[in-house]
C-alpha cells in the first residue's frame, strides 16, 4: 500500500491509473508477442534478415534477432520446430526439402516458387512471401589470370582441367561439398571428380570466405564456391565458370514465415512484399560487396537501403 501512494504522489491519480491498467493487461498476455527473425549465416542472408527486422519494428512488431543462425540444415530445422518464425529462404532449395516434385521445375522461376510455396505450406505450414527478382545460385568461380591462362570460362572446361590434371584446391563450404544438389551434381553432370585433397572446408556458408581465399591464394586455393549474387566477384577479380547445362536451380529469394505467427500478424506480408519486389541481381551484388569487402556492417546496409527507398524513417 505505501509503495501504490509513493507512486500516486509522483505521478498523479491519472498516470497510476494507467500504470496499473498496462501491468494488468501484460499479466494477461495482452502484450505484443516478438516475432523471432533468423538467417544463414552467409553474407547476403544477414542483409535480408536485417532488412526484414527492420520492417517489422518499423511497423510496430517487436522482434528477436537471431540472423546469422548458422547453414541451411540448421536455420531450416529451427523454423521447423519454432525456434525462429521467420528469415529469408531460396526457392531453389526447395530441390533439397522435397523430393515429390516434377524434375527440374526449379530451374524456372516462377514454377520453383509455386512448387515450394505450395509443398512446404502442405508439410510443414510455412508460408512463402514474395520473392525478389534475383537468382543466388550457387557457382565454381576462379581468378581471372587463371581463367585466361587455361581458357576456363565454362564448367565443361573445368572439367576437361581437372580430368587432365590441372591444379584444383576448391574452398567452400561442407553443405557445398556434400549436398546432392551442389557440388557432386556439378561433378556427375560434367563428368569430373574433385578428392578431399582438392578441397579446403570453411566453416559455415560465406562465400566471402571462399572467395578471398582464391583471389589471395590462401593455402594454395585457386577456385571458389560462389553465389550469383556476391558483389566481392569483381572487386577481388574472380569469374563465375559457366553452368552451360543448368544444373543449378533458380535462387530467388524469399521470406519464410511459419503460418501461425503470419495468423497473429497478417500485416507482415504486405509489409516485406515490396521491399523484395524492389530487390535485384544487380542491387543485391551491390550491397554485399559493401559488406564482404567495404568491411560495413550488415544491418547498416540493410538499414541505409530500407531508409534510401522511402521504406523507414
Amino acid at each position: 500500500m505505501n509503495k501504490i501512494i509513493i507512486l500516486e504522489h509522483r505521478v498523479g491519480k491519472f498516470g497510476l491509473g494507467i500504470f496499473l491498467i498496462t501491468i494488468f493487461l501484460a499479466g494477461f498476455g495482452f502484450a505484443k508477442e516478438k516475432v523471432v527473425v533468423g538467417s544463414k549465416i552467409d553474407t547476403e542472408g544477414s542483409l535480408l534478415g536485417n532488412m526484414i527486422m527492420f520492417m517489422l519494428e518499423e511497423n510496430d512488431i517487436p522482434t528477436v534477432n537471431k540472423t546469422q543462425l548458422g547453414p541451411t540444415n540448421i536455420v531450416r530445422n529451427a523454423i521447423k520446430t519454432g525456434q525462429i518464425d521467420i528469415y529469408p529462404e531460396y526457392t531453389g532449395n526447395g530441390a533439397f526439402f522435397f523430393d515429390n516434385f516434377e524434375k527440374g521445375v526449379f530451374k524456372d522461376f516462377q514454377k520453383g516458387y509455386e512448387t515450394v510455396k505450395r509443398l512446404d505450406y502442405k508439410k510443414n505450414k510455412i508460408v512463402w512471401l514474395t520473392p525478389a527478382d534475383a537468382n543466388n545460385t550457387w557457382a565454381i568461380a576462379t581468378r581471372k589470370e587463371l581463367a585466361e591462362k587455361h581458357s576456363l570460362k565454362t564448367l565443361e572446361d573445368f572439367a576437361e582441367y581437372v580430368n587432365n590434371g590441372g591444379y584444383v584446391k576448391l574452398a567452400c563450404s561442407e553443405e557445398f561439398a556434400t549436398r546432392e544438389d551442389a557440388l557432386p551434381a556439378f561433378m556427375e553432370a560434367y563428368g569430373f571428380k574433385l578428392k578431399d585433397e582438392n578441397l579446403l572446408i570453411l566453416s559455415g556458408g560465406n562465400t566471402a570466405q571462399t572467395e578471398k581465399a582464391a583471389a589471395r591464394k590462401t593455402s594454395g586455393v585457386n577456385f571458389a564456391m560462389a553465389y550469383g549474387t556476391d558483389g566481392a566477384l569483381a572487386a577481388l577479380n574472380l569469374v563465375v565458370l559457366e553452368d552451360t547445362k543448368s544444373v543449378q536451380p533458380v535462387y530467388a529469394p524469399a521470406p519464410i514465415i511459419r503460418e501461425e505467427v503470419l495468423n497473429k500478424y497478417p500485416e507482415i506480408e504486405k509489409i516485406l512484399k515490396p521491399v523484395f519486389e524492389s530487390l535485384n541481381l544487380e542491387k543485391l551484388q551491390k550491397m554485399n560487396s559493401k559488406i564482404a569487402i567495404g568491411g560495413v556492417p550488415a544491418e547498416i546496409v540493410a538499414e541505409n537501403y530500407l531508409k534510401s527507398n522511402g521504406f523507414i524513417d
